[in-house]
């Protein structure tokens, strides 16, 4: 096992910068995920720690030793990729041990690493059989294994579940988090979806345009987003935005009018700044945080769109008047109908308001 170190890590392909002075550092047995919208630098990132792109320029220190320049395998890593990539004709044994057998790795340990790892993933009863008889879940379990058997001091998981069903995806994000607290080994993933991120990820590095926009855990991110980009991302569904003008301040809180909500005023924390009476905001309400409506203080009325009922729970997409609906979750069913008024409360506690610029306030 092994921590990573990024310093300065910079990749371009020719003229175009993809990922721009990168730094990290992931503890020893630490679960990262790398997350971010199509196109941020997660793969790409990844793809230079794992050695199987060149960096442009900075360094990469895997377990203390500097691996910048270093082979992908010299470095001590296993990646599983989103496809499968395992071979049609093999067993599900011969897919596990060919790169130890490649490596000239004697064949009683082959046999040891490979059943050691089988019984991890619990494809003891599958070792016999060939990728077509197999489902996908079982299969992206024997590319694990294929990386499992090289005693790896890093996994490197690229977006690995993007091809499986959306049952097999929540099956398969429990075990890789088992395996995970069985093996304590370093893992970096990649992945679009932020459900993954918060599920599986002891910290989460959300990444735009090949820059780090913020790193911390799961709820770190959530709670205390440092910009509005960080918080529409982190969260299912996003958080909505709505513009907003401060009407007073002081340090610690300001009050902003919505006029989307009926002109609404409400009183939020400050975090970084205390903001100037006047000054055009946006203000970010999780669909998590509407409440009940109590009498007129924070609650606003607005004409349903579109009523999901998910048993569970429940979605209201309210028109406010913007471009996207307003979206309030509220627990248990519902008997709002597509078309009626609802009438929301706000929780001013767990409003967020954000500048111009898009950093927190």
């Amino acid at each position: 096992m092994a921590g990573v170190t990024l310093r300065n890590v910079k990749k371009s392909f020719g003229d175009i910068d993809v990922i721009h002075g990168v730094d990290l550092d992931i503890e020893d047995g630490d679960f990262i995920v790398f997350v971010g919208p199509s196109g941020c630098g997660k793969s790409t990132l990844l793809r230079l720690v794992s050695g199987l792109e060149d960096i442009s320029s900075g360094t990469i220190a895997i377990g203390g030793e500097d691996v910048t320049h270093a082979e992908p395998s010299d470095r001590g890593v296993a990646m599983v990729f989103q496809s499968y990539a395992l071979y049609p004709h093999m067993t599900v044994y011969d897919n596990m041990a060919f790169g130890l057998k490649m490596n000239g790795v004697d064949a009683k340990e082959i046999d040891e690493r490979v059943q050691k790892a089988a019984a991890i993933l619990e494809l003891g009863p599958l070792l016999d059989r060939k990728p077509a008889a197999m489902s996908g879940g079982q299969r992206q379990r024997v590319a694990i294994g294929r990386s499992i058997v090289r005693n790896p001091k890093v996994f490197l998981f690229d977006e690995p579940l993007s091809n499986l069903d959306a049952e097999l995806r929540v099956q398969m994000r429990l075990e890789i988090a088992k395996l995970h607290n069985d093996l304590k080994n370093t893992m970096i993933y990649v992945t679009h979806d932020q459900t993954e991120a918060m599920t599986l990820a002891d910290k989460i590095v959300v990444l735009r345009a090949g820059r780090v926009e913020q790193y911390g855990s799961p709820l770190e991110l959530y709670d205390n987003p440092d910009n509005a980009f960080v918080a529409g991302f982190i969260g299912s569904p996003r958080m909505n935005f709505l513009d907003a003008e401060v009407t007073s301040s002081k340090k610690g809180s300001a009050t902003v009018l919505v006029p989307q909500l009926g002109n609404l005023k409400i009183t939020a924390a400050t975090r970084d700044r205390t903001p100037d009476k006047g000054e055009k905001v946006e203000i970010g309400l999780r669909p998590e945080h509407f409440i009940a409506a109590t009498g007129n203080a924070n609650s606003f009325s607005a004409p349903t769109t579109v009523v999901e009922q998910l048993g569970g729970n429940s979605f209201l997409y309210l028109d406010v008047g913007g471009d996207v609906p307003l979206t309030v979750e509220q627990k248990g069913h519902t008997d709002v109908k597509d078309g009626d008024v609802a009438k929301i409360g706000v929780d001013p506690a767990t409003a967020m308001l954000f500048g111009s610029d898009g950093l927190r306030i």
